[in-house]
């Protein structure tokens, strides 16, 4: 019987990435021992599973058909063992976690690690990346989310906090042009503005009246890279709105001097979310429980002051 498992993980993770590369890289196998398994697999059943092409492997009809039923086994498989899991107060197993790159770096895997550290039969995979990664078809367990969420039925989330934030400049270039008090005042700064994918996104600040209002300023520098923003306001470049977290060094140092802080800028709701499953195993619990606990307390430690 327990050969009849034999490959079977490896060809979801196969088909559910479409390439031996990138199921290699979750299963920590080479491309060539997951072709390996998979031909194995093929021969055992008898059938082709997938067409092969330089680029992608996509499923045969076979090899589709096979795939739904897998995934049933395994989600089957994946429940007892959390039902077991769930009494157990230790947690266990590789878990893999997705997070925002600098936020991810300063705010979340301080926190990861320790709890590696406090849990030695805990293996956790940290991945940093600023774009929204498919967390089912990629094989995470958890992700670290900024901003409004989309509704899905799919997943639950965890709130983790408010990202503070607020627009600041190098003492240098407010000394030449100036310290706007007020949305209105905005108009002819040079700033530095954060844009992804071709598209830049506005400052939503709180105007004289108390409303909040979408500032678009005529961006010097447009960048992808939070850090290389600070470098760039720090060097005078311009104004630039920052999470509170990333200004706190620089201003803290007198790179920076604080414009407008975070009860004028609107921050952004940061989420934990996970597929959603009837059983929650002990090693995602124990992340969650310390990714609530812990983000408030690191960004408070990095908050600059008022």
């Amino acid at each position: 019987m327990a050969d009849r498992f034999d490959g079977i993980e490896v060809f979801v993770q196969t088909a559910q990435s479409g390439s031996f590369v990138v199921a290699g890289e979750r299963l920590k196998l080479s491309r060539s021992a997951v072709g390996k398994v998979i031909g194995r697999l093929e021969q055992r059943l008898g059938v082709r599973l997938f067409q092969r092409t330089t680029r992608r492997q996509s499923l045969t009809e076979d090899g589709q058909a096979f795939y739904e039923r897998c995934v049933r086994v395994l989600g089957e498989l994946e429940a007892a063992e959390a039902v077991l899991d769930g009494g157990s107060r230790e947690p266990r197993g590789r878990l893999r976690v997705s997070m925002p790159v600098l936020f991810g770096r300063y705010c979340v895997a301080p926190l990861l690690r320790q709890l590696a550290l406090d849990h030695p039969q805990l293996q956790i995979d940290l991945s940093f990346s600023d774009r929204l990664v498919d967390v089912i078809d990629e094989g995470f367990d958890l992700a670290v989310r900024i901003g409004a969420l989309a509704d899905s039925a799919s997943f639950v989330a965890r709130r983790l906090g408010t990202q503070g934030a607020g627009i600041c400049a190098s003492p240098a270039y407010l000394a030449r042009h100036g310290t706007p008090r007020t949305a209105e005042d905005f108009e002819g700064h040079a700033a530095v503005t954060y844009a992804r994918n071709g598209h830049e996104l506005p400052w939503t600040v709180r105007a004289t009246d108390g409303s909040l209002r979408d500032v678009r300023l005529g961006a010097r520098l447009r960048m992808d890279d939070l850090e290389a923003m600070a470098d760039a306001a720090c060097a005078g470049a311009g104004l630039a709105l920052l999470p509170c977290w990333l200004m706190a060094r620089h201003i803290d140092a007198g790179r920076l001097a604080l414009v407008m802080d975070s009860q004028s800028v609107q921050g952004a709701e940061i989420h934990v979310v996970w597929p959603r499953s009837r059983y929650l195993p002990s090693k995602t619990r124990a992340a969650i429980d310390a990714l609530v606990a812990g983000v408030p307390v690191m960004m408070g430690q990095l908050k600059p002051p008022a």
